[in-house]
């Protein structure tokens, strides 16, 4: 079996466009929120946002590509090419097809269907664009990565709601380690700020409802009642290690075990018990040849919802035993709010940059305790640690459950 090695890396995000910006803002314990009218066209009710600010869309894309592009597809353009710099190579050395493209979108390009519907229903049928489809469609994120890249291995896009990158990354690396392919650009992208998103997921109650930015997203702590929506995408270059180390690369960290289990319980809820998520836990760090107090710390999916976060605290004492008091826990949401199926490759580059700089991000806001919710969430601030290993989950409406174990190289 071959190792799989992280060497380049793309993000853009509500606390920034770039890895250096992103860092400099986790270290920082510092939000992205921001309040903005959602409904104009039938009330002022304002919500808080989590959107991407200032997307330079412009810098791999001439005018008319953005017009025949939805913006997950811009997204995933612009964190594949800003990872592929980073990394160093283009792998020309390579066989096209042994480099792929596994990027997912939880909702694809739900800007485009809703703009297009309204062209349709006020307009008349002659005049919905002839782009709609390819616009639409998540998998023409690939897809244009591919076109960008001349990369022709496997291409394609997982969907699994909130844990779509992470099942990304994870069958990317599974790829790699078995010889499919020598290596990958591999994540998720997603973007749906607009009232018809924020109308559905306020509907079932899942929105914040919060004025106050500061309060918005606390993870963990007794006051939550809801996630921020938050929009962007994660890149990451996964190559076989060899290669890498024959090169010369620069490597952030080895993804060394992969967790993927279902509950099989509801459409949206997570069963109370956290036994799925404990299982991809166990399988992940077990993969990676880790005994459970050889984990330092997870990044937990932590959405700051009612039922998710009490659910994977249970998850992970069921998963780490007596250690999982002795480990730090923390929730990158609780800065970038909830990117959805963009999420887990999100929280992939912050484990990856807290492994790099030795430090343990604080999970941003919390206050109230929570004696369901009874780990170290590093509340104080930002924590200088050494990080040998870690975990991050992701879970997805439909009972989705992927763990990710990652080891210092």
């Amino acid at each position: 079996m071959k190792r799989v090695v992280i060497t380049g890396l793309g993000v853009i995000s509500p606390i920034g466009n770039d890895v250096k910006a992103f860092t400099e803002n986790l270290k920082a314990g510092k939000h992205g929120f921001t309040l903005e009218k959602w409904y104009p066209e039938h009330s002022d009710e304002v919500l808080v946002s989590a959107r991407v600010k200032d997307f330079p869309a412009e810098e791999y894309f001439e005018k008319k590509e953005l017009r025949r592009t939805d913006i997950i597809t811009q997204y995933a353009v612009y964190t594949s090419m800003k990872a592929l710099e980073d990394s160093g190579s283009d792998f020309k050395d390579l066989d096209p097809y042994k480099c792929g493209v596994i990027i997912g979108s939880g909702i694809g390009g739900i800007e485009t269907c809703e703009e297009q519907i309204l062209v349709y229903k006020n307009k008349g049928s002659r005049r919905v664009s002839v782009f709609t489809i390819p616009m639409m469609i998540g998998n023409m994120a690939g897809g244009l990565v591919a076109i960008k890249t001349g990369f022709m291995g496997s291409n394609y896009c997982p969907v699994s709601a909130c844990s779509t990158s992470a099942h990304a990354l994870g069958e990317a690396f599974r790829a790699i380690k078995h010889g499919y392919l020598d290596m990958a650009l591999a994540g998720g992208t997603e973007g749906c700020h607009m009232g018809f998103a924020y109308s559905a997921f306020g509907n079932m109650t899942a929105l914040n409802i919060t004025d106050n930015l500061d309060r918005a997203s606390i993870p963990f702590d007794k006051e939550r009642n809801g996630f921020v929506l938050g929009s962007g995408a994660a890149t990451l270059v996964l190559e076989e290690y060899e290669h890498a180390k024959a090169r010369g690369a620069k490597i952030y960290a080895e993804l060394a075990g992969y967790g993927s289990t279902c509950d099989a319980f509801h459409e949206t809820s997570p069963n109370p018990d956290g036994s799925g998520g404990a299982k991809a836990m166990i399988l992940a760090y077990e993969e990676a040849g880790l005994k459970p107090h050889e984990v330092d710390y997870v990044n937990a999916h932590g959405t700051s919802t009612p039922i998710n976060d009490p659910t994977e605290t249970n998850a992970i004492k069921t998963a780490f035993g007596e250690h999982a008091y002795k480990m730090a826990v923390n929730s990158t949401k609780s800065m970038t709010g909830h990117l959805l199926g963009a999420a887990g490759g999100v929280e992939a580059i912050a484990v990856a940059m807290q492994m790099e700089h030795g430090f343990i991000h604080q999970t941003a806001g919390y206050k109230v305790p929570d004696e369901e919710c009874d780990l170290d969430y590093v509340v104080e601030g930002c924590r200088s640690s050494q990080i040998n290993a870690a975990v991050s989950n992701s879970l997805g409406f439909g009972g989705h459950n992927v763990s990710l174990c990652f080891k210092k190289i």
